[in-house]
């Protein structure tokens, strides 16, 4: 699966360089994404059991554990593009825990 928008997860990590753990979790979810072809959810919580759909679209949220960042990726074609990347508490603020807020974020930011 080719993976595109890269450019936000780099900047996470740039952000966060002297985290160790955090820096590897990025790069574990980046090859995660290029070295499989998930079909369906079932398929990629077999490789990521931290994935979480949150849209029907294809939207997911990864939740890194190491600092519980959270990574929103949507899948087309085979194709994953990072949306969206932040800390836990950018999250709550800025979804508040709600699929109702996510649509509503992804329909002003023109994915949906």
């Amino acid at each position: 699966m080719r993976l595109t928008n890269k450019k936000i997860l780099e900047k996470l990590k740039r952000k966060n360089k002297g985290n160790v753990p955090l820096t590897k979790a990025i790069d574990q979810l980046i090859k995660d994404v290029d070295e499989n072809d998930w079909k369906d959810q079932t398929e990629l919580n077999k490789t990521r059991q931290d994935a979480d759909n949150v849209h029907n679209d294809g939207f997911y949220f990864f939740n890194i554990n190491v600092h519980r960042t959270m990574i929103l990726i949507e899948f087309y074609d085979n194709e994953a593009t990072v949306v969206w990347a932040g800390t836990h508490q950018q999250y709550e603020t800025t979804f508040r825990n709600n699929r109702n807020t996510i649509k509503k974020w992804l329909k002003s930011n023109d994915w949906i």
